[in-house]
């Protein structure tokens, strides 16, 4: 596990900020967290060197894009292998790196192992996604899928 960094009132007060907008200018941001521009700078660097922040997108709604149908994939891989073969986990966790389909990936407790978020065109597009990706993956034994029908809440800003 990484280690946590240490935040102050500020540095929470710049992340609050940038989460909500990423684009905001060095000057704006300033103003909202009542530092000076350098300073400003200086702290979102370090933010960034430390990985607090790792990165910035441009966040897309899938159905502006075509990616109407979106589903959570319950997987539970094979428990055993022969000796010579690479582990399961491994051999799955290497290929749903590779599935644009797959948006998120998390390793669970549980009767199964994996849940998938899975962003796909229709319900054609997940039949394929399943059939000829998904159950072809030797280190699959079952799968369990639930569609969205709707999004409460879907956000990308985490409590700071």
């Amino acid at each position: 596990m990484e280690t946590q960094i240490e935040l102050d009132a500020i540095d929470r007060r710049i992340l609050r900020a940038l989460q909500t907008d990423g684009r905001m200018t060095y000057d704006v941001l300033a103003a909202q967290v009542s530092l000076s521009p350098s300073a400003t700078l200086r702290r979102v660097r370090r933010l960034e060197e430390t990985k607090v922040i790792s990165g910035y997108v441009a966040v897309v709604p899938p159905e502006r894009v075509g990616l109407g149908l979106t589903a959570y994939i319950n997987v539970r891989l094979e428990k055993h292998s022969e000796v010579h073969k690479r582990n399961p986990m491994d051999l799955f966790r290497a290929s749903v790196q590779a599935w644009p389909e797959v948006v998120e990936c998390a390793a669970l407790t549980g009767e199964m192992d994996y849940l998938l978020r899975v962003v796909v065109q229709d319900m054609a597009h997940y039949s394929r996604f399943i059939m000829d990706t998904l159950l072809k993956h030797p280190s699959v034994q079952d799968c369990k899928t639930s569609f969205v029908l709707d999004r409460v809440k879907n956000t990308t800003v985490v409590s700071v």
